[in-house]
């Protein structure tokens, strides 16, 4: 990889990882290989999930978690819903959003979401046992 390229791939894993919170293995795979194709991907990404539209980020971002839920990627629901609350969304528009999910996607996708609430939970409780130590 040339100098400029590894520059243009270590910038790109730290604003994702910042913007997102998260950079799933697969993506870092896909800019170490293929920087021009990830930064072109990313401006996609950038412009139908972030604020700046009429649907806020928060909510686009549990819209993608439905979807995800739908097709069966908990990792990435758990990913998206982990984002939504940072950009501003309540564990009770998460769980509304997962419950408007089941007539359209039946019981799975409504417990993805689910698990994907426990999941934080369990994370918030774990971190707060720290704190308390």
């Amino acid at each position: 990889m040339s100098e400029e390229k590894e520059q243009r791939f270590q910038a790109y894993v730290e604003n994702a990882k910042k913007e997102r919170g998260y950079l799933p293995a697969s993506m870092v795979y896909a800019a170490r290989h293929d920087i021009d194709f990830i930064e072109a991907y990313d401006r996609v990404y950038a412009t139908t999930m972030n604020d700046g539209q009429e649907l806020p980020a928060k909510y686009r971002e549990l819209v993608c978690a439905g979807v995800l839920a739908f097709r069966g990627f908990d990792a990435a629901v758990l990913e998206h819903v982990r984002r939504a609350i940072r950009l501003g969304a309540t564990k009770r528009e998460v769980l509304d959003a997962f419950e408007s999910t089941l007539i359209p996607g039946g019981w799975p996708t409504v417990s993805a979401g689910l698990r994907a609430l426990l999941k934080i939970e369990e994370e918030e409780q774990a971190q707060q046992a720290k704190g308390a130590a």
